[in-house]
């Protein structure tokens, strides 16, 4: 699994955003993100269809994000963006 440098980037904005307000939530969030994105090297079609052709989408429960990820290779995970839901995707 690699994440893309705007997923990365995604991450660490909606961590700090987060972190201003409550660390300990912040935390958790990172905690819970990480955690579900992981499941996917068990489960790499957990996440529904994207709406970008090509991708898919994983709800991260308990958080408001949704990852956009695609299997370039059948053993490779690729994760593109972590947005947030209300987000206008793909725009």
């Amino acid at each position: 699994m690699s994440w893309r440098w705007r997923a990365d980037r995604d991450l660490d904005a909606a961590i700090d955003r987060i972190a201003r307000y409550d660390l300990f939530k912040a935390f958790a969030q990172f905690e819970r993100i990480h955690t579900q994105t992981n499941m996917l090297l068990e489960h790499p079609k957990l996440g529904r269809p994207g709406r970008v052709k090509g991708t898919r989408e994983l709800v991260i429960s308990g958080t408001p994000f949704v990852v956009v990820y695609r299997l370039p290779e059948p053993q490779h995970i690729e994760i593109l963006r972590l947005l947030h839901g209300s987000h206008r995707w793909p725009e």
